[in-house]
């Protein structure tokens, strides 16, 4: 991923210096785990560890596979550089490249699990402030872009915590799901390594051992990775562009912060500019752009081929480094927010009472009216609001066939805004908990 869109942390996991890191400590453990069982020399084995504080020469590794056109056997020679050849001629024993390869990625997507955990532990922080601070802050709901009925900014960010929280939670399952390793050898039968081995270099790296692997761990676990990245994303969307909505000109209910100095168009002077969320729901795009790669990883030849391996190089580092920027934009966007409590109340009150008629509608039908014909009492003053910008309360008490059923003062009541408020406390209750 370009370092526009990039945070240190999560690039270093998939540097080549942390991925040969990787390589080296799963050879290591893996010929302890020989020597343990006596299949190679206790002092061959000690040997490897002489490289564990050798900072691994990239340029080196590259310069020999561009010779054996392999990188698993271009690290094993550069190894073999620092250990030197007698001690490193048992390293790798029954093992094969993908051994090495699949158990890194698993133990990096992992590492990359864990920083977008601690990433989607702000966003939620930050999204549960807010909907505490807006609790009763009055907004209209919309449905298909019209206004439909009163709602609270609190309850808009509590359902995107809500939506948040369930994001975590698959995330920590696609954690947990991705976590295995494989030490099988070729085919994954076993055939020249012990079990044993595969035992003690997941252990070592934090690793379930994979129940049946054939020469590479099964896809379907990434698949359901980079779709729970893709979901995460989509959610992200889905924020960004509540936000862009709310900052339109003419609804401004809220809006991106706007820092001193900063500058929102080229050519004029006026504008600001959503970017942030603009740029996440880009963000989101590239995200979810992986998940189709990944479930078509899923079938492969027989015990293997290498057609997922090119995906994988591309979409692992592209879509955690990816996500992990964008859930820390969002979290920054959120926590700076800013509110517009009178537009929202101004939004709600453009339309004259309009968005009390389902209130009206149901008062009708309570007086005896049947349905069919307060849905056309309604509607028909309705109309008149928004064709004739009418007020909608006394459109209904000058109505003669409404006043037959309702009272001015029943009328009125049906106007109160409070009766939409009733249960955001029951709302919250369930969203956080008493």
């Amino acid at each position: 991923m370009i370092p526009r869109y990039s945070r240190p942390d999560m690039v270093a996991i998939w540097s080549p210096e942390t991925k040969f890191r990787i390589w080296f400590e799963i050879e290591a453990h893996a010929c302890d785990a020989q020597a343990a069982l006596g299949v190679i020399p206790k002092e061959n084995a000690a040997a490897v560890w002489r490289a564990k504080d050798v900072t691994f020469d990239v340029a080196r590794i590259d310069e020999i596979e561009a010779v054996t056109k392999h990188d698993v056997i271009a690290f094993l020679t550069h190894l073999a550089e620092h250990i030197g050849a007698e001690d490193a001629r048992f390293v790798h024993q029954g093992m094969t490249s993908s051994d090495v390869l699949d158990t890194t990625l698993n133990v990096q997507l992992v590492r990359a699990a864990d920083l977008l955990l601690a990433d989607m532990d702000r966003v939620l922080a930050a999204l549960k402030a807010r909907a505490m601070e807006h609790r009763m802050t009055m907004r209209i709901g919309r449905s298909h872009g019209i206004h439909a009925e009163p709602t609270t900014m609190g309850l808009t960010f509590a359902r995107f915590y809500a939506e948040m929280k369930r994001g975590r939670e698959r995330l920590e399952n696609a954690r947990k799901e991705i976590a295995t390793g494989a030490i099988s050898g070729a085919v994954g039968t076993f055939a020249n390594i012990d079990p044993a081995v595969e035992a003690h270099v997941c252990a070592a790296l934090g690793l379930t051992p994979e129940p049946i692997s054939t020469q590479v761990i099964p896809r379907d676990r990434h698949a359901m990775f980079f779709a729970t990245l893709g979901v995460i994303a989509a959610s992200i969307e889905n924020v960004a562009i509540e936000i862009r909505h709310m900052q339109r000109t003419e609804v401004l209910e809220a809006e991106e912060y706007f820092s001193p100095g900063q500058k929102g168009s080229s050519a004029m002077p006026h504008k600001r500019n959503p970017v942030l969320t603009e740029n996440l729901t880009g963000l989101a795009r590239l995200v979810r752009a992986a998940v189709v790669p990944a479930l078509e990883n899923v079938a492969l030849w027989h015990e293997r081929d290498i057609s997922h391996s090119s995906v994988e190089r591309g979409i692992a580092p592209d879509a955690t480094i990816t996500l992990d920027f964008a859930l820390n934009r969002l979290a920054g966007v959120i926590e700076k927010l800013v509110i517009y409590p009178e537009n929202m109340l101004k939004n709600l009150n453009k339309f004259n009472g309009l968005i009390h008629s389902q209130r009206v509608l149901l008062a009708l039908t309570q007086k005896g009216v049947s349905r069919e014909d307060a849905y056309r009492l309604v509607q028909r003053n309705a109309m008149k609001v928004w064709e004739q910008g009418a007020d909608f309360r006394a459109e209904l008490k000058a109505d003669p066939e409404v006043r037959a059923a309702l009272s001015e003062a029943e009328i009125d009541e049906k106007f109160d805004l409070g009766y939409h408020t009733r249960h955001v406390d029951t709302i919250f209750a369930r969203v956080f908990g008493a």
